[in-house]
């Protein structure tokens, strides 16, 4: 009876507390770690900002070009382009957590780290939602869960009052465009279009099947959007955005041409709810036109 009672009490110890520590990635793999992670580096601008907002900055060893947010981030050592790592410099560094991006990142790269034995962790938030859960994994890999507790609180709170405020008004038809040559949008799958229903928006091109499909210029005039929104590069407006006006579109009609900088909205990390309330008041405005 005792000898059962200590097996017992051993199964319902959590691995963490026993020295390891198990957590499950956003593709459902599991992540094992014999203790926290102290050397990390980062394979998108978006990850690093995950991991900042999880505690776990002062950890991080190698991070991918544009990681320029916050701006620690840029005194930490490159290791690549996000689809093009230097698996030489990611060796070197001694990482014993390497945060990848699943469609960004090469799966032949990623294969060669692992093959170096090295634990992956991917981080690619389809959903507002994921956003906070992908904080607090990272945090519990890193040994930061305090930290990252608090900015995943902090995050559901201002998503949710962003919700309560838009999401249940008149909805809008928006065209998002990301690039005008070759013309590109998002899918219902992608997070920009999880933004989208925060703010009460409907994605006139949610039914494609690719994440990030390509359009013909057609298929926008015959779609007749509300309002067309636009990141592009920088913190301007494009100046292709004001091209629309030049077709006798709803969007166009109305002068609802919207912009918002592309690392407010197209980065899957905690600084896309300011991005959020850019496009729910550019929405509101379009809905009240």
């Amino acid at each position: 009876m005792i000898r059962l009672l200590l097996m017992l009490c051993c199964i319902l110890v959590p691995i963490s507390a026993r020295g390891g520590i198990l957590e499950k990635d956003d593709q459902g793999l599991v992540v094992s770690l014999d203790k926290p992670a102290r050397r990390i580096v980062s394979l998108a601008p978006s990850i690093t900002e995950l991991l900042y907002a999880a505690g776990a900055g002062e950890r991080l060893v190698g991070v991918v070009d544009y990681s320029d947010y916050p701006a620690s981030a840029l005194k930490i050592a490159r290791v690549g382009g996000a689809g093009a790592l230097d698996i030489e410099k990611i060796a070197s560094l001694q990482p014993d957590l390497v945060v990848a991006w699943k469609s960004g990142n090469s799966s032949g790269q990623i294969a060669q780290l692992e093959k170096l034995g090295i634990p992956i962790y991917y981080a690619e938030p389809r959903h507002l939602s994921d956003i906070p859960l992908d904080i607090e994994r990272l945090g519990i890999l890193a040994g930061s869960a305090k930290a990252a507790a608090l900015s995943a609180a902090s995050f559901r709170k201002q998503m949710e009052r962003l919700r309560s405020r838009y999401s249940g008004k008149k909805p809008v038809s928006v065209f998002y465009e990301i690039w005008p040559v070759p013309l590109m949008t998002v899918n219902h799958e992608h997070i920009i279009s999880d933004v989208m229903l925060l703010c009460g928006a409907r994605n006139v091109f949610g039914q494609l099947p690719i994440l990030t499909p390509t359009l013909d210029f057609e298929s926008v005039l015959q779609a007749d959007p509300e309002a067309i929104i636009a990141s592009g590069e920088g913190s301007r407006p494009p100046p292709w955005l004001l091209d629309w006006k030049k077709w006798n579109i709803a969007a166009s009609r109305k002068d609802n041409l919207f912009f918002i900088p592309a690392d407010l909205i197209s980065r899957p990390g905690p600084r896309i709810l300011q991005g959020a309330q850019l496009f729910c008041s550019e929405v509101d405005e379009a809905r009240n036109r």
